[in-house]
């Protein structure tokens, strides 16, 4: 398989899954479910829960507080007894995780040995524009750049994935995405579980070809009509295997959960069999701790989103199966992963009620209002991009932020440094809304929390306090749904 600009995956010819609702005869979903269209495996898909969770492979920094990625080509499987060839981050899918501590900053060297332009951006960091990983700040085929992050904000579970112009969608799908554990020494007296017992677990989804391969509905540089909306496969993969399982004690476990899906929206839940739920403690979010745990049954994460949770496997019974569904998927994809409680084990952790200190913003201290519209708009626009058609020649409508579809160097707003604003998202479908260098505030059952992506609902309005703070320059706002991005549903904003 040839990675270019042009062709970087096989094109899906299978039949997608019908859908509630089109737009221009784009495909899109129901309200409730995942904006996009089903691409087809072209194999026998492998069965749920016969493949061990693979741990990731950790990237911690030197002394001297620098690190070094290389994104190239590897065969590797993905599926039992399969080879499937990926472009990631050291080879790997999903890349190494970089563990961090605050307030220590990191250098990180890339090297793109690739035939295709890249960018990377640390998805929640507080970063200069210049290392930010602005769309057109492209590290070219076998060139390298270094990138500096000053980690001075919150401990948080962060990521790291591709953000090339036109390419994000592709380039992650491929398997430029990786998890970013930023640690706060102070966190460690709070008692939750640590070592062997807390886990990263990252979920994607994707599509094979009939020889293993990855497959994404993209020809001559323009994705396929049918799946405009987005792109959701049909395996689900955590960290890379698809469906797999994993022994654990009858003990508390920590787990970093993000959605690195394209364009799939999660709902997880823990069954273990009969009816009976577990329950999710939540202690944090894509932007660290909670003030206190949030006890709920079931956790809805959009694409980009993170949550950090304790589950307590000691609420069943030794050799009783655990599984982690999606209840927004349909037959397989209705499940991800399962838990098998494996053995008695002592266990020291806990979870108090008290996790961190969360300062409410006073909305009397906003001193802007703004507000962005999600939209699909109409058939072309004034950024390039008028003639984006598929391979059949039908145009395709971009997705805009307040009605224009992306221009780059062309701000839409221009918030001051040092000072508080309202921003206010209505949408037409779901759109995971990610604004890059600046957090928003938040309410959660009743408590402020703070976020970097937020899941904004169809034909609805979502409201955030924004303190703009961190740099000045320029940096972006966009859809996390890859396909919306690429088809320019991403907006400019410069801090002065």
């Amino acid at each position: 398989m040839s990675l270019s600009r042009r062709g970087l995956f096989s094109l899906s010819g299978g039949i997608v899954s019908a859908v509630g609702l089109t737009a221009c005869g784009i495909a899109l979903s129901s309200p409730g479910g995942s904006t996009g269209a089903l691409l087809p495996s072209r194999l026998p898909l492998p069965s749920p829960f016969a493949t061990e969770l693979p741990r990731l492979t950790p990237l911690r920094p030197d002394r001297d507080g620098r690190a070094a990625i290389t994104v190239r080509r590897k065969a590797i499987e993905i599926l039992p007894g399969r080879t499937t060839e990926i472009a990631g981050y050291d080879g790997l899918f999903p890349g190494p995780t970089i563990e961090a501590t605050k307030g220590e900053p990191l250098h990180l060297s890339l090297r793109n040995e690739l035939d295709v332009p890249v960018v990377n951006h640390l998805h929640g960091g507080v970063t200069p524009a210049e290392h930010d990983g602005y769309p057109t700040d492209l590290v070219q085929p076998w060139h390298a750049r270094d990138y500096h992050y000053p980690l001075d904000q919150r401990a948080a579970t962060l990521w790291y994935h591709d953000h090339a112009m036109d390419l994000t969608g592709p380039n992650v799908y491929a398997g430029m995405a990786g998890a970013f554990v930023l640690r706060d020494p102070a966190e460690d007296d709070l008692g939750l579980p640590g070592g062997e017992r807390e886990l990263t677990l990252v979920i994607t989804d994707r599509s094979f070809g009939e020889d293993a391969e990855l497959v994404y509905p993209v020809s001559e540089g323009v994705i396929e009509y049918r799946y405009h909306g987005g792109v959701l496969g049909d395996v689900m993969l955590v960290n890379g295997a698809p469906w797999p399982y994993l022994d654990v004690d009858a003990a508390r476990y920590r787990l970093r959960i993000l959605n690195a899906c394209n364009a799939r929206r999660l709902e997880l839940a823990f069954d273990g069999g009969s009816g009976q739920t577990t329950e999710i403690a939540q202690v944090g979010t894509d932007q660290g701790l909670l003030t206190r745990p949030h006890r709920r049954s079931a956790l809805t994460l959009a694409p980009a989103e993170r949550a950090d949770v304790v589950v307590d496997f000691a609420q069943h019974a030794v050799g009783s199966q655990v599984t982690l569904v999606n209840r927004l998927g349909d037959e397989a994809m209705g499940q991800v992963m399962r838990f098998d409680v494996a053995r008695r084990a002592k266990d020291d952790s806990r979870v108090p009620e008290r996790l961190s200190t969360i300062e409410r913003i006073d909305p009397a201290s906003v001193v802007t209002t703004r507000d962005f519209r999600l939209s699909l708009g109409a058939t072309g626009g004034s950024s390039g991009h008028a003639s984006h058609a598929d391979a059949q020649g039908r145009s395709l409508a971009m997705w805009a932020v307040n009605g224009r579809p992306y221009e780059p160097g062309v701000d839409i707003a221009r918030p001051r440094l040092g000072t508080v604003e309202r921003w206010r998202f209505t949408t037409d479908v779901h759109h995971p809304v990610h604004a890059h260098l600046v957090h928003f505030q938040v309410e959660q059952d009743g408590a402020p929390a703070w976020k970097d992506t937020i899941d904004v609902g169809p034909t609805s309005r979502a409201e955030v306090l924004v303190p703009i703070e961190g740099y000045r320059g320029r940096y972006v706002l966009h859809c996390h749904n890859l396909e919306h991005e690429d088809r320019m549903m991403m907006a400019d904003f410069s801090v002065v």
